[in-house]
């Protein structure tokens, strides 16, 4: 598979006015501000497709990235405070609504930041991941801030929290140093293989 061969396709923000699936997608979720643009970037050899912003919440819509036989969905990021009650009403429209269309999805990259235990809306993004059966792992970003000392001690605790959700897959990494990238890279891979 080339993640070099990509182009932005488009940007949707109502459920509503996406077009039917017509290839596998790779759906990549998160809350605000964990990186997901970054991380995206660092996957296809990009320093800005994704665009990446200071202020969190700036990704309102999802964004479609074509690459030769695969789809990447960019889910606005959730958790954000400072946004209105009828923003937040239109990104869970948004985003239940690609959900519940019958769409080609081959993997979710659940994203996560190593360092913090999970947010209330992360836990529910899993369970709602993992209830419904979705082919999902969960990327843990920003390893890079951590001592070498410190890292497994976080994958330890993070392995006990999700503990619930039994065959979770963990992947911790950095948009920075590119460590644990390529391994995302196999998972979705195998993810279109599979399919």
């Amino acid at each position: 598979m080339n993640f070099n061969i990509v182009e932005f396709e488009a940007s949707y923000g109502k459920s509503k006015q996406i077009p039917e699936s017509d290839m596998p997608e790779i759906v990549f979720s998160g809350k605000s501000n964990v990186g997901k643009s970054s991380l995206i970037n660092k996957i296809l050899y990009r320093k800005s497709i994704a665009r990446v912003s200071a202020t969190p919440g700036k990704t309102t819509t999802i964004n479609f990235f074509r690459l030769t036989d695969v789809r990447f969905a960019d889910l606005p990021g959730y958790g954000y405070a400072k946004v209105s009650k009828s923003e937040k009403d239109r990104w869970a429209e948004l985003v239940e609504g690609y959900f519940a269309q019958h769409r080609d999805i081959a993997l979710i990259v659940q994203i996560c930041d190593i360092r913090h235990s999970p947010t209330k809306d992360d836990m529910a993004m899993i369970e709602f991941l993992y209830s419904t059966g979705f082919n999902f792992i969960i990327a843990l970003t920003k390893l890079d801030k951590l001592k070498k000392s410190q890292q497994q001690a976080r994958i330890d605790a993070l392995t006990s929290e999700l503990s619930e959700f039994e065959g979770i897959r963990l992947f911790p990494c950095s948009s920075q140093t590119g460590q644990g990238i390529d391994e995302i890279r196999k998972a979705i891979e195998e993810s279109i293989i599979s399919e």
